[in-house]
């Protein structure tokens, strides 16, 4: 009889990895988006877009 020993090879913890490469492409996106094109691009305009009106009121008729 010959001695047979069984060998087994067990794959684990690669697709935890994965997981969480993708989750972190995905936040870093997020954060490149929100900072660069989003609301968070901080760009403020030289030019002042304030109007000045001035109104004229008419004054109330002087009490007899």
């Amino acid at each position: 009889m010959t001695d047979r020993d069984t060998i087994v090879v067990k794959d684990g913890g690669g697709n935890s990895g994965v997981i969480l490469g993708i989750i972190a492409i995905i936040i870093v996106l997020a954060l490149g988006w929100y900072f660069l094109m989003g609301p968070g691009t901080g760009s403020r305009s030289s030019s002042s877009n304030d109007t000045n009106i001035n109104v004229t009121l008419p004054s109330a008729p002087a009490a007899s």
